[in-house]
């Protein structure tokens, strides 16, 4: 990444093994696509429901060349499943998005009028 890697928590304690966690899913992001210039990881804690209890939400967002990848995802109680599903998004949005930079998905032509 040409940019460091960028935490932002809110309403979440700070904790050196979250960030360390979060560093090494990011780290892996690259081995999906090579050119990501920049990723922000935003954690949020959302009020307390009365019969969910917390619920969180992880938004991430990834610049590569040319656009911009973001995912959110919200999950009700646990933040390492949140986190993780999160950053399978990513994963799997950045190798969609690898593929078409090498021209691996077919376009389809417009039907003739």
């Amino acid at each position: 990444m040409q940019i460091p890697l960028q935490i932002s928590l809110h309403g979440i304690e700070h904790s050196d093994a979250l960030y360390n966690a979060i560093r090494e899913r990011a780290d892996k992001l690259e081995h999906y696509y090579d050119r990501v210039m920049s990723c922000r990881v935003v954690l949020e804690r959302a009020g307390r429901h009365k019969h969910k209890g917390s619920q969180y939400t992880v938004r991430i967002d990834l610049k590569v060349p040319g656009s911009e990848v973001v995912v959110t995802h919200q999950h009700d109680e646990d933040l390492q499943i949140a986190l993780r599903d999160a950053f399978d998004a990513a994963r799997r949005r950045l190798e969609d998005y690898a593929r078409e930079q090498r021209g691996d998905v077919k376009r389809h032509s417009q039907p003739k009028a």
